[in-house]
């Protein structure tokens, strides 16, 4: 009897385990974020200066954020586009847009630029995102 059960109870587990992981997986290699809102600490901006901060030394990077602020166009309607450089962020509140590769997302966050704060879609490193629980 104790046999039967043990062998029910195991089978349950790996199918339990193989759905988990088909659900997880999904056909990919890298781990998707599973939330919508989230905290950033770290550093955002444009796609191609977020892989240039990211590629450079750790001595580096202070000078590169400072030398390469974030710049956007921003339209009559309020909307902010077209974005280059990099900025900090600090627990600021996200909405986490898509998946870019394994390193990195975007996410849409209020940024401060020369004109106000602007809600910008964004491209920041996926370990300094936190989902909100």
């Amino acid at each position: 009897m104790r046999y039967l059960f043990a062998l029910t109870l195991a089978a349950v587990v790996a199918t339990a385990s193989m759905a988990a992981n088909a659900q997880t997986s999904e056909g990919s290699d890298t781990p998707k974020q599973q939330c919508a809102i989230g905290y950033v600490t770290g550093v955002g901006g444009s796609a191609q200066s977020i892989h240039e901060y990211l590629a450079m030394p750790d001595r580096d990077r202070y000078r590169f954020l400072a030398d390469n602020p974030i710049q956007c166009q921003v339209s009559d309607e309020g909307r902010a586009s077209g974005c280059t450089g990099i900025t900090s962020l600090r627990h600021e509140k996200v909405s986490v847009y898509d998946d870019i590769d394994s390193a990195t997302m975007a996410v849409v966050a209020r940024v401060e630029l020369d004109h106000g704060t602007y809600p910008v879609i964004i491209v920041v490193p996926r370990e300094d995102v936190q989902c909100e629980e």
